[in-house]
């Protein structure tokens, strides 16, 4: 009696909408003029150039960003969880401010900082590292690096709190012991540090893997996916082809589901790469 309420509530607003959503990958047509078509959407999918570009680009996103945020978050940790660190509440809320500002708001930000004539490439000119200009929004390959250095930004200071929260939880005599038998700094970092910390690896490496397949506001808010279709991410392709194009419910429906095995494979494959036996 006690869950039955929130048990309600999770089948109308989670589950109902999965099984409709998945319902409605099978049927073609415009607007709310929908057919069934059986799996003529999931056929297209393979011959649609707008879809395979989404894909190419967020798995760049992903294949680049995840790593580096992953690292830079571990090492941020354990910098913050030295004891003889001073004003580490400072540091510590100052990095992980970012994640809970707005997504829109960022991101017009970091639109406006990496504009052409944006405060980035002024600084970068005034420092002599430029002669000219980036288009940091307008090229192709320096959009993605854009998005790429916004998304790090937000999310390095969320994962960040996950590895110190499990630092502080490592006994330091396995340090002291690992000290008294030489071990320098770096062999405690690899041979103590990663190791116990491969739960919470695994863990931010999984979630972070989810975020970027689902990545929209930063794309949508700095580049529009653009120049062309250069930097659109496939949640942008499924707003598009859902609000911004002539609505096609259904294949915007299977586009999701595409997000859908993506991740179970993804997740999958961590935890077998992980040796998560009870995955």
């Amino acid at each position: 009696m006690f869950v039955i309420l929130a048990v309600v509530m999770i089948a109308a607003f989670y589950f109902y909408p999965m099984i409709q959503a998945l319902l409605l990958s099978f049927k073609s047509g415009k607007g709310m003029n929908l057919k069934f078509t059986g799996f003529d959407n999931y056929v297209r999918l393979f011959s649609d150039k707008t879809f395979l570009t989404a894909v190419k680009n967020t798995f760049v996103y992903l294949i680049i960003q995840v790593p580096i945020m992953i690292v830079l978050a571990m090492f941020i940790s354990v910098l913050l969880n030295d004891s003889n660190l001073k004003f580490k509440g400072f540091f510590r809320t100052a990095i992980f401010l970012p994640a809970v500002t707005s997504l829109v708001a960022y991101s017009v930000i970091f639109k406006y900082l990496f504009a052409t004539e944006g405060l980035v490439n002024k600084l970068l000119i005034n420092l002599h590292l430029l002669s000219s200009p980036i288009a940091w929004i307008t090229d192709p390959f320096w959009a993605k690096v854009t998005v790429i250095i916004a998304i790090t930004w937000r999310w390095t200071g969320y994962n960040m709190i996950f590895y110190l929260s499990a630092l502080q939880n490592i006994d330091h005599s396995i340090y002291e012991a690992a000290k008294i038998d030489g071990a320098s700094s770096t062999r405690q970092f690899f041979g103590i540090t990663v190791p116990l910390l491969k739960p919470i690896i695994l863990f931010t490496s999984i979630t972070s893997t989810i975020g970027t397949l689902q990545l929209f506001d930063e794309v949508v808010n700095i580049t529009k996916g653009g120049p062309g279709n250069a930097s659109m991410s496939i949640s942008q392709y499924i707003y598009n082809l859902s609000f911004k194009y002539s609505a096609d419910f259904g294949y915007a429906a299977t586009v999701s589901y595409s997000i859908v095995v993506m991740i179970i494979i993804l997740a999958f494959v961590q935890f077998k790469a992980a040796g998560e036996k009870n995955g």
